[in-house]
């Protein structure tokens, strides 16, 4: 199975390239010096195996990395992307030119084994919500320059994307706030100058809740509230607008917190605390 036939919506080929092309870059330098003890004619197989319990993510960034150097490189997929696997499972064999397989493949394993590794946390956040009806988000705690392959990986473990960036939505935080005077202020100036984007207000009580809620806000961010204040928080809203639960949240605390009601459960440990998949790539020569 090749990672084309992923069930995920994968980010644009550019986006993917522009990602690999960094990577190899800073790796490569002004060229692999170990490489060339390989005869340059010679071709090799590999195998990819995962040492680890893992939803796997990124095979197109694996994929990527090595037709950067070989276009001709055979990649041959046991898994596709979301799928959970467990440790000494096959993932993939390649096959091609050796010093291309032996130059790619620590910047191939950087993003499977990144990528994995935030696939595989969304997944166990994502089980521990099961059946609330609750949606598990991601935020902007990424590894700078991967925001995009890192939300993608968040999919492929049955999260969702908040927003992408300080471009696509509005969140009015503390010091927006305190900025504006206030949170009508806030809301009313951000309403003027960009109406066509959605807009979230972050409260730290329930006073604040009930000045988003007059305020109009289209979601509200309930920060820090401790438990008994959640509840009250879903009482008071009644369904008018969707809330969001965000700080204090691990895997103890967040199938309680999605008890409350409430609709969204932002996590920034999703790509934030991150350990990376164990995954091994071992050569053979033809």
């Amino acid at each position: 199975m090749t990672a084309a036939a992923a069930s995920f919506a994968q980010p644009g080929a550019a986006q993917i390239a522009a990602d690999v092309e960094h990577a190899l870059a800073e790796d490569l330098g002004s060229g692999d010096a170990t490489a060339g003890l390989l005869p340059g004619d010679a071709r090799a197989r590999a195998q990819l195996t995962c040492r680890d319990a893992a939803v796997i993510a990124g095979s197109a960034w694996f994929d990527a990395c090595f037709r950067r150097l070989d276009p001709a490189v055979r990649i041959d997929w046991s898994v596709r992307d979301g799928d959970r696997v467990d440790p000494g499972t096959l993932i993939c064999r390649l096959s091609g030119h050796a010093r291309s397989l032996v130059t790619a493949e620590r910047s191939a394993l950087n993003f499977l084994q990144l990528l994995s590794a935030t696939a595989t946390i969304t997944a166990d956040y994502v089980a521990a919500v099961a059946g609330t009806g609750v949606r598990v988000l991601d935020t902007r705690k990424t590894v700078p320059g991967l925001r995009v392959a890192q939300k993608y990986a968040v999919r492929c473990g049955g999260g969702h994307n908040q927003r992408m960036g300080l471009y696509d939505a509005i969140l009015i935080k503390e010091n927006h706030i305190i900025a504006a005077g206030s949170i009508g202020a806030a809301v009313t100036a951000a309403r003027t100058l960009h109406p066509e984007l959605p807009l979230e207000v972050e409260v730290e009580g329930l006073d604040e809740l009930e000045q988003a809620l007059q305020a109009g806000a289209d979601r509200i961010m309930l920060d820090n509230f401790e438990l008994a204040q959640m509840h009250e928080a879903v009482k008071r809203t009644a369904g008018r607008v969707p809330l969001e639960i965000s700080g204090n949240v691990d895997l103890k605390t967040i199938g309680e917190f999605a008890r409350t009601g409430v609709d969204f459960i932002s996590v920034g440990a999703l790509t934030k605390h991150v350990r990376a998949i164990d995954l091994s790539l071992r050569l053979q020569l033809d």
